[in-house]
């Protein structure tokens, strides 16, 4: 693969005909989500979960010709049934983020009311050919925390998720994408490999592995927008340097966050 070349890397929410109206722009029906897949297997490239490009990345493994990357935020209800079901009849794995506080018998998160998947079936993704990874405990702006909430939102969810699997979590995906420098540090030392974002960029053979670039997936994306993706085209590749406008919202949820405390990252 050449330098720079583009890596898809597909950010989903739920895949549901009527969403909550709060996560309703983030989510596909699942009449769109076939046609996606679809076009996912004629676009030629080879779906690969996170953790190989987590290995191509620290150099342990070459990636195969264009990979496409399939990943899913959150647990959903519908992620451990039909989502993973039409994954596994197209053979396409995939790798789904946890907020462990969403998902646990009186847990605790920051999400808003929707209906979610339950830890206890989280063995059921990797059964359906689905790799896990942490989306933190209660879904916050972890660029906005302090060094021991962040360290919990990392640390516990990891672990609840290690308990339920019996093997080890290698992967994050920072709630919104918010993240820092800082953050990223600290996700290093918890023993995650890499660590996703949003960007709505491409991925890279060169990208970050604590900032890896993702397309973020709305219901007003088409069909078309979906296949240009796949063809390398249309958004930007990582990676690259953050805009001003970024750097000036986080130090603005920075300040709010000092005065409300912690708040839902989305």
């Amino acid at each position: 693969m050449t330098a720079r070349a583009g890596i898809p890397v597909f950010l989903y929410h739920a895949v549901m005909d009527e969403p909550p109206g709060w996560i309703a722009e983030f989510t596909v029906t699942p009449r769109q989500f076939a046609a996606h897949l679809d076009a996912v297997v004629d676009s030629g490239r080879t779906p690969v979960t996170i953790g190989a490009l987590a290995d191509h990345l620290a150099g342990r493994a070459p990636l195969p010709p264009r990979p496409v990357l399939l990943t899913f935020d959150d647990g959903f209800a519908d992620l451990p049934g039909p989502t993973a079901e039409a994954l596994a009849r197209r053979g396409l794995p995939a790798t789904a983020y946890l907020t462990t506080g969403a998902l646990a018998p009186g847990g605790h998160s920051l999400l808003p009311p929707a209906p979610m998947m339950t830890l206890d079936r989280v063995a059921e993704l990797e059964r359906h050919g689905m790799e896990v990874g942490s989306h933190t405990v209660t879904h916050a702006q972890l660029d906005t925390l302090s060094a021991k909430d962040l360290a919990y939102e990392l640390r516990t969810s990891k672990a609840v998720l290690e308990d339920a699997l019996g093997r080890r979590v290698r992967h994050l995906a920072y709630p919104h994408g918010y993240n820092s420098a800082r953050v990223r540090a600290m996700s290093a030392d918890a023993g995650y490999e890499t660590a996703t974002a949003v960007r709505h960029a491409l991925s890279s053979d060169r990208d970050e592995r604590y900032r890896v670039a993702r397309l973020i997936v709305r219901r007003g994306h088409t069909l078309a927008d979906v296949e240009g993706w796949l063809a390398g085209t249309g958004v930007r590749t990582a990676p690259f340097r953050d805009a001003p406008r970024t750097v000036a919202w986080r130090w603005y949820r920075r300040a709010r966050a000092a005065l409300r405390g912690p708040e839902f990252a989305g």
